[in-house]
């Protein structure tokens, strides 16, 4: 569809948007009403349901000029939909708030949905609703609703004794901005880590299913995370560098930028790794790494010392 959003009017994109999702809701026996009418009508049939909202702005939370907006719409619904893997849960049903200027390609806009939309289908979910408005920037505002079959796993119960573990892609999406930062475009594969995060969707079911104690998503960063899990649950958290093994991507942009690769492990964050407390090793799930241990106390060290390097991002 040519032409801008303002010359489109509202209701003439609500109805291409309507296109993109309506399909994806047909067979889901869990959605009564979809797209287009007033409010989407769900029906849960058991279980918790586990409701999250994220919001991205423009010029803060992305660049147009560094990722199209398929991407923009892949990394929207993927922070989303990591929130309710982070608490044992399988997501279901999104909505969506944009708000945008006037002047801005309608194709952008479409472009967004579909990304988002294939997003979602990775792990099934649907989009029954949303919403638009003009604004003088692009804000992007969306609600997960998921469902847990059992307990959820909460930030709060780790114990001492407990171990540390992580599981997914760490550091990438770090590195990724770190050189779209400098103006340059590769290593590729960081680039489009951060342009389109990978994460372990399966993994939260599985750590809820091994008996995790505590469970967080990592997209502020691993430390600031541990800092949460620690808060939350009374505790210390100790991490081990040594159980990280830096790739050669991340070790290639450090020498460039005469960094410490392991910044971007310890304080990145966009990559949407799980980071969770089991009770014992033999109880970490396969395909989880264990990096440090929880102790008495409280906060947050790294190989028993204080870390004074930076533990993820803050948005004030």
């Amino acid at each position: 569809m040519d032409g801008t959003l303002g010359e489109a009017g509202e209701f003439g994109l609500i109805a291409e948007l309507v296109k993109i999702f309506e399909g994806s809701v047909d067979g889901d026996e869990h959605v009564l009403v979809g797209p287009g009418d007033d409010a989407a009508v769900l029906r849960i049939k058991h279980g918790h349901v586990v409701v999250s909202t994220d919001l991205m702005v423009e010029g803060r939370h992305f660049r147009r000029d560094w990722a199209s907006a398929s991407d923009v719409g892949h990394r929207a619904a993927a922070q989303n939909l990591s929130d309710i893997n982070a608490m044992g849960g399988t997501a279901r049903h999104l909505t969506i708030g944009l708000a945008a200027p006037a002047d801005l390609p309608v194709e952008w806009a479409l472009d967004f949905a579909r990304g988002f939309a294939e997003e979602c289908k990775s792990v099934g979910a649907t989009v029954v609703g949303g919403d638009i408005t003009r604004a003088d920037e692009i804000v992007i505002a969306v609600t997960v609703i998921g469902q847990c079959t059992q307990s959820p796993v909460l930030r709060s119960g780790a114990e001492a004794g407990d171990v540390l573990a992580l599981v997914g892609r760490q550091g990438w999406a770090a590195g990724g901005l770190a050189v779209l930062g400098r103006g340059f475009r590769s290593p590729r594969a960081l680039v489009e880590a951060y342009r389109r995060p990978e994460p372990p969707y399966a993994a939260g079911r599985q750590a809820a299913e091994a008996g995790a104690t505590s469970l967080i998503d990592v997209s502020d960063g691993l430390l600031a995370e541990a800092r949460h899990l620690a808060e939350a649950s009374g505790v210390a958290i100790d991490v081990r560098r040594g159980a990280f093994e830096i790739p050669e991507p991340l070790t290639a942009v450090g020498a460039a930028l005469g960094a410490d690769p392991m910044q971007f492990i310890l304080g990145g964050g966009d990559d949407h790794a799980l980071l969770a407390t089991f009770p014992d090793v033999a109880s970490v799930p396969t395909g989880w790494q264990v990096v440090g241990e929880v102790l008495e106390g409280s906060g947050v060290t790294v190989d028993g010392l204080a870390y004074d390097g930076p533990t993820g991002w803050t948005h004030f």
